[in-house]
C-alpha cells in the first residue's frame, strides 16, 4: 500500500500563487467587461405625451439649458429632447429639462443620433467608436446593442431607413435593428480578402437614402476626388456592390472643400468650391452639381456665393435643407436642384405648426416651406451666444437651439 502524499511548503505556496493568478485574471476580465462602468436609469413610466403646436408663438424666451457636447444637432425623439455629454445620454422633459432617464458609460461618447423613434449612442473603446446602444426614447430602456471595429471618430446620420456611421477610413450602414448592411473602406480583419474595391482611400464625405449610398473619397492612385455610388444593402455586408465609381473631372474636384451633400432615390448632389482663373483654364463659380444614380454628372447649378465649412444638410421628412453658413437653401427632394433661399440664416431649420423656423439674428424667421417666403418673425434674446452655428428642433410648443456645445429650450413668453 502506497503511503499517502504529503503536502510540502512548496505545494502550498504554489496553490496560493495559482489562486491569486486566477483571482487577478477574473478581476481584469470584470474590469474590461462592457457592463462595468455602465449606469442605466430608466423612467418608471413613459414620458408624457407632447401635443404638437397648432400656432406659432409671438415671442420666445430661454427656459433652461444643458450641456450637449456629443450631439451634432438638436435632437428630439418620441416625447423627449435628447442631450449627450461626458459619457451620458439623457432623455429630458422638454418643458423643464428634468432628466427622465439617462444612460452613462465610463467611455468617451463619440456621437448621439435619433432615428426609428429611438436614441442611438456610440462609445469609444480600444477598437474605436465601436460600442453602440439603442435606447427607447420615452423610457431610456436598452433595446439593442452592437459592437464592431470603427474609426476613433465618426459622424452619425440617418436617412429614415439606414443609419450611417462615417469615419475617415471606414464607414458602416445599419438598419433599424442595428444589424450592419454594409461596410466600406478599411477592414481590420476581413472575413473574405480582397472584397473592397479600393484600399488606402480617405473617406471625405458620404450621404445615404433608402436606395443609394454616395461616398466622396480621395484615393492614392487618383488625381482628384472620386465619387462612388453603392447599394446600401448588398447580398453580403462585407462585399460592397457599386452602381458606379467616377474620378471627378470638373473644376474644383481636387479641392478639399468638394463634398457629397445629399442623396435622393437616384441622384447625388455634390458641392464644388469656386476656382480662380489660371493660365490653363477659366474661372468657375461655386456650384451644386447633380449626378445620376451611377455617378454621371447630369446638371449644374451655379451658386451666388461659396459655402463655408459649416455647411450642414438637414432632412425633415422628405424635405432637404442646406445651411450654407450664411443662408438656408431648399433642395427638391427628387431632383436635388435648389428651389428657394432664406438669406441671413444662423443655422439649420426646424418645423413647427406647419411652418419652417430658421434662426436669424435676434430671433427666428417663420418660413413657408412651399416657396421660402417669410411669414412671421419671432423675437428671441439669446444668452451667451458667440456666433456658433445654431441647430434648431421643435417638440410641441418648445423650440430648441443647440449652440456652443449646449442645448437651449425656448418657450413662449408667459
Amino acid at each position: 500500500m502506497l503511503a499517502p502524499e504529503r503536502r510540502t511548503r512548496a505545494d502550498i505556496f504554489a496553490a496560493i500563487a495559482i489562486a491569486v493568478t486566477v483571482l487577478v485574471a477574473a478581476i481584469v476580465v470584470w474590469a474590461r467587461a462592457d457592463a462595468t462602468g455602465t449606469e442605466s436609469v430608466v423612467s418608471d413610466s413613459p414620458a408624457p405625451t407632447v401635443v404638437a403646436a397648432t400656432e406659432l408663438p409671438a415671442a420666445l424666451q430661454e427656459q433652461w439649458h444643458a450641456a450637449d457636447s456629443a450631439s451634432a444637432r438638436a435632437l428630439v425623439a418620441g416625447n423627449v429632447v435628447v442631450t449627450g455629454d461626458e459619457g451620458t445620454v439623457s432623455g429630458r422633459d422638454p418643458l423643464t429639462g428634468e432628466q427622465l432617464w439617462w444612460y452613462h458609460r465610463d467611455m468617451p461618447l463619440c456621437g448621439v443620433e435619433t432615428q426609428y423613434g429611438a436614441v442611438i449612442a456610440t462609445y469609444r473603446d480600444q477598437r474605436g467608436c465601436s460600442q453602440t446602444i439603442m435606447l427607447a426614447a420615452d423610457t431610456g430602456a436598452r433595446s439593442i446593442a452592437r459592437s464592431s471595429y470603427l474609426d476613433d471618430t465618426v459622424s452619425l446620420s440617418g436617412d429614415g431607413t439606414y443609419l450611417l456611421a462615417l469615419g475617415p477610413q471606414r464607414l458602416e450602414l445599419w438598419r433599424s435593428d442595428l444589424v450592419r448592411t454594409l461596410e466600406y473602406g478599411y477592414v481590420d480583419a476581413p472575413v473574405n480578402p480582397n472584397t473592397q474595391p479600393r484600399t488606402g482611400c480617405a473617406l471625405r464625405s458620404a450621404a445615404s437614402s433608402s436606395t443609394r449610398l454616395a461616398v466622396l473619397e480621395r484615393c492614392p492612385q487618383d488625381p482628384t476626388a472620386r465619387l462612388t455610388v453603392l447599394k446600401p444593402a448588398p447580398k453580403e455586408a462585407t462585399d460592397p456592390e457599386e452602381y458606379g465609381s467616377r474620378v471627378l473631372t470638373a473644376p474644383g474636384a481636387e479641392a478639399p472643400e468638394v463634398r457629397v451633400l445629399a442623396v435622393s432615390e437616384n441622384k447625388v448632389a455634390v458641392y464644388y468650391p469656386p476656382v480662380p482663373a489660371t493660365a490653363s483654364g477659366l474661372a468657375a463659380p461655386a456650384r451644386l452639381v447633380v449626378h445620376d444614380g451611377t455617378g454621371n454628372e447630369i446638371a449644374t447649378h451655379p451658386l451666388a456665393a461659396p459655402w463655408s465649412d459649416r455647411t450642414t444638410v438637414t432632412r425633415l421628412g422628405k424635405a432637404l435643407y442646406v445651411f450654407t453658413g450664411e443662408s438656408v437653401i431648399s433642395l427638391d427632394s427628387s431632383t436635388l436642384q435648389p428651389m428657394w433661399t432664406v438669406p441671413g440664416a444662423l443655422g439649420t431649420p426646424a418645423r413647427m405648426a406647419g411652418e419652417l423656423l430658421v434662426p436669424v439674428v435676434g430671433g427666428l424667421h417663420a418660413v413657408d416651406p412651399a416657396d421660402g417666403a417669410v411669414v412671421a418673425r419671432i423675437p428671441v434674446q439669446r444668452s451667451d451666444y458667440h456666433g456658433d452655428t445654431i441647430s434648431t428642433a421643435a417638440l410641441g410648443s418648445t423650440v430648441f437651439e443647440r449652440r456652443g456645445g449646449r442645448l437651449y429650450a425656448l418657450a413662449a413668453l408667459s
